[in-house]
């Protein structure tokens, strides 16, 4: 979550941009990423070096000696942000508009990646030297802001709040999901280095960097020292869909440095026929936009025969019970209309994910996990594709907190339910003693299913109340007397006072 130091730098970055004219929130999101990315560039190549060095292994740097770029040919030292970003003024300023930029453009070889797709039409919008020195200067601010911070997820939280800046931020319910929230899911799922990871709704890519970034932190040595797994790892594992190009455009970036070098990120409706994928993914992150508007006639027919609504969050759901193969896994958000609402739609489709799935789980969210864009409610499902039941108990847990106040500051608390969740997710063995009045419990299928196939964790959990004992009548009549000759008695000693 980025901190009130962090907010700060970032408005005043912010507000360089908008005094220089730079005033469409968009060109300013799309201008700071590039400069971000090119910065992580950097700081990537350097890394990636000290760790070829220590397994002793060869390493080509990006920034190699010599770097043609059109007809010229510069040092590719210059193109580095550590050392451009002490140059004047007007030297950084050609340096970065006609070296720098074009240099970003063509990184990736392979033409029909998703990088280079998405970064052709990228465009070097900065009008004078002068505010691209100013803006250099803030971000370099700004990132040792973010180094003492010492968080992995400090850059994606930056990315949503420079989104949160947007008005459109929340239109047709596309709410950036808190990084906080995206790790949790992740840890729940725990990726596997043979899997194939989907979001159909990717926005920045948050889910799959994550994803990504679990695999090197827990399966390092089976994902990158291993010659297939790691060509797995860089062009097949991770796919995303969306229909926003700047959000692909970011994503493709934000996967690149973070070290996944061909991501499968496509400009794609998830819920038309443009998206034919079926039986083909192991693992699916998503959460997918809800109450969004919807062009029904051009929703996958296969999609509307599982429910027949415009509801964009069920589509969603119908969907990736298509696009998961048969044992794969998904957990995504949905909002609590979908957990207990009782149309047709929403009874059929909760009804395929216990009667030919496996549900595995519910886990209810507070209501301001999303805030500042939205106080929404949300619950997180968890399930397997099976294409033929096995659903046989689900483990509810009432999620109370997630270490941040629930307004829309989001500041930080110490009440945090997110260590205790992936904890017994992971040993829900010991979850069955427990009771309906607990903080997670187990439901059987029959029970589920004779209410409807209603998900909301209220319809089954207890609530324990303490009786209030109060003293007898007599005894608070006795106690009221006493208060009234008390101040009646007061009430003379004052008068008495007055007339002095």
């Amino acid at each position: 979550m980025v901190t009130g130091a962090l907010k700060s730098k970032i408005d005043s970055l912010w507000e360089i941009f908008w005094t220089g004219g730079l005033t469409n929130p968009l060109d300013v999101i799309e201008q700071m990423t590039y400069l971000m990315f090119i910065h992580d560039l950097d700081e990537a190549d350097n890394r990636r070096a000290k760790e070829a060095a220590m397994l002793d292994i060869p390493y080509q740097s990006i920034f190699a000696e010599e770097i043609k770029i059109g007809d010229r040919v510069v040092a590719g030292q210059q193109l580095k942000w550590s050392t451009f970003h002490d140059f004047p003024s007007a030297r950084m300023y050609s340096t970065v508009q006609e070296f720098v930029f074009p240099f970003i453009k063509t990184l990736h070889g392979d033409r029909q990646s998703a990088y280079s797709t998405y970064m052709a039409d990228a465009i070097f919008k900065i009008p004078t030297p002068l505010m691209l020195e100013k803006i250099v200067s803030a971000m370099d601010d700004l990132y040792l802001q973010m180094a003492q911070l010492q968080s992995a997820d400090v850059r994606g939280d930056v990315y949503e709040y420079l989104l949160s800046k947007l008005s459109t931020a929340g239109v047709n319910g596309q709410f950036r999901t808190p990084r906080h929230i995206i790790r949790m899911i992740v840890d729940l799922m725990e990726p596997r280095a043979d899997d194939i990871i989907c979001d159909p709704a990717c926005g920045t890519s948050g889910f799959l960097v994550a994803a990504s970034d679990f695999l090197k932190e827990n399966h390092k040595e089976e994902v990158l020292f291993n010659k297939k797994n790691r060509e797995h790892y860089m062009n097949h594992m991770f796919h995303g869909f969306d229909m926003d190009r700047t959000m692909l455009r970011i994503g493709a970036m934000n996967m690149m440095t973070h070290g996944v070098e061909n991501p499968i990120i496509e400009y794609r409706d998830s819920l038309s026929d443009q998206n034919p994928d079926t039986d083909k993914y192991s693992l699916i992150l998503a959460n997918p936009p809800f109450k969004g508007s919807l062009d029904y006639d051009i929703v996958s027919a296969d999609l509307l025969k599982v429910c027949k609504t415009k509801k964009t969050e069920l589509l969603f759901l119908a969907l990736f019970l298509r696009m998961l193969r048969v044992g794969g896994r998904c957990a995504c958000i949905v909002p609590d209309g979908v957990l207990f609402g009782s149309s047709k739609a929403h009874k059929a489709l909760r009804k395929a994910l216990i009667e030919e799935n496996r549900l595995e789980a519910v886990i209810s969210m507070p209501s301001g996990v999303f805030k500042p864009y939205a106080g929404v409610s949300t619950g997180i499902l968890i399930f397997t594709k099976t294409g033929h039941g096995g659903t046989d108990n689900v483990w509810f847990y009432d999620m109370k907190a997630d270490g941040f106040s629930l307004d829309d500051k989001r500041s930080k608390i110490d009440e945090n339910d997110i260590p205790d969740i992936i904890a017994r997710f992971r040993n829900l063995e010991a979850e069955k003693g427990r009771e309906r009045t607990e903080q997670s419990f187990f439901v059987p299928k029959e029970e589920i299913a004779n209410n409807d196939y209603d998900l909301s964790i209220n319809k089954y959990k207890k609530i324990e109340y303490v009786p209030v004992e109060y003293p007898p009548t007599e005894e608070i009549l006795a106690n009221l007397r006493n208060l009234e000759t008390q101040i009646q008695k007061e009430m003379d000693e004052l008068a008495e006072l007055l007339k002095k």
